[in-house]
């Protein structure tokens, strides 16, 4: 087994909490991944869970064994680094095999361990190759290697495509996930990078100044987010936000005045406001468009427009176009996913109209067709 179970696990540094109590279960086989921006505790977590932090408070269990006081080595587990950390003058078979020779591993077996995990990396004609002849992604696949020839029972990933350029990115997270789909170990990921976050995970922790604000499938939290930290952090474009000032309330419908004195009745799931509070609509890019043909027309001012292929991109600021079409069910929850009647409730309408507004994908103009 090779679970990962985390007990109000805190961590200081002297007077300073920087982990807050957190709580995970990461099963079995399971890819989970942590996200957050620069600064959240993500990496330290990752630290203490291998034994590299201590913890303050709180207990660390892998395979329901608990490690506060086991040694990293002794943990079953292998991390990639951000940095490759190669020795330079070894080939990338002594390098691969290194770890299994410090613990007086046969070199038949070694060399089959290598040669074995190499053809999964496709590395097989790199073998006696120095890292300084390799690119960053294979040197990359080389730490990958390196770590995989133990055989731990966890793998831990700290943000090791950082230093690798947008393409050998893509490359890169490709071979992980299948990496994942062939080991089926458990792997711990750690990322600023929520598109890799979104593809490798399947369970996503998303952190924030040292507390967990909330965990699930990618899926869950792109549609479900449980506060305004989460859903404008998870998607890209991120989601839209837009105040408006509820006048009217009652269980599965909410109608907000919104800027411009506009009015928009929204067929969507909040926790009960009071006319005059104010709310926040959290509204994905992907819902919006200038395709104008009803409804109420705003002028707005276009700040950048960014065009990636099919998908252009503007940056406005100011809303565009209302119209009054039938909404999706949402949900809407304030805080750390408590209900609430603050006014910074949030009502995250999906599908539910059209708004041009920051980072809104705008589609391309139309061709006008000849008359018949």
């Amino acid at each position: 087994m090779s679970n990962i179970r985390l007990r109000n696990v805190t961590k200081r540094f002297g007077s300073t909490v920087t982990l807050h109590q957190v709580n995970l279960d990461i099963e079995d086989g399971e890819f989970a991944v942590f996200v957050g921006p620069s600064g959240c505790g993500k990496s330290t977590l990752l630290r203490m869970i291998a034994g590299l932090e201590e913890v303050s408070d709180g207990e660390v269990l892998i395979g329901d064994e608990v490690m506060n006081d086991v040694v990293p080595a002794h943990r079953g587990v292998a991390m990639v680094f951000q940095s490759y950390a190669l020795y330079p003058h070894m080939t990338v078979a002594e390098n691969m095999g290194y770890g299994l020779k410090v613990n007086k591993v046969p070199k038949d077996e070694i060399r089959r361990q290598v040669e074995m995990v190499a053809k999964t990396l496709q590395l097989s004609h790199l073998l006696d190759r120095k890292p300084k002849q390799l690119s960053g992604g294979q040197r990359q696949r080389v730490a990958i290697g390196r770590a995989i020839v133990r055989n731990p029972r966890v793998f831990m990933f700290d943000e090791p495509l950082s230093n690798l350029d947008a393409e050998l990115r893509v490359e890169m997270r490709l071979h992980i996930a299948k990496l994942h789909h062939e080991l089926k170990t458990t792997m711990v990921y750690v990322t600023h990078d929520q598109v890799e976050a979104m593809t490798l995970a399947d369970k996503i922790v998303v952190m924030n100044y040292g507390k967990v604000e909330q965990m699930g499938s990618p899926m869950s939290l792109y549609y479900n987010p449980v506060n305004k930290f989460v859903a404008g952090f998870i998607g890209s474009p991120k989601m839209n936000f837009l105040p408006a000032t509820v006048t009217a309330w009652q269980p599965g419908q909410l109608s907000v005045k919104m800027a411009q004195d506009h009015h928009l009745t929204l067929n969507v799931t909040t926790a009960p406001v009071r006319p005059g509070d104010n709310v926040t609509l959290g509204i994905r890019p992907e819902h919006l468009s200038t395709d104008v043909r009803s409804g109420t027309v705003v002028g707005f001012q276009c700040e950048v427009v960014e065009r990636l292929g099919t998908t252009p991109i503007c940056s406005a600021s100011a809303t565009v176009t209302i119209m009054s079409k039938s909404c999706s069910p949402a949900t809407s929850t304030s805080g750390r996913g408590r209900k609430s009647t603050s006014p910074s409730t949030i009502a995250s309408a999906w599908s539910l109209m059209k708004i041009t507004c920051a980072s809104a994908p705008i589609l391309p103009p139309r061709t006008p067709t000849s008359p018949s």
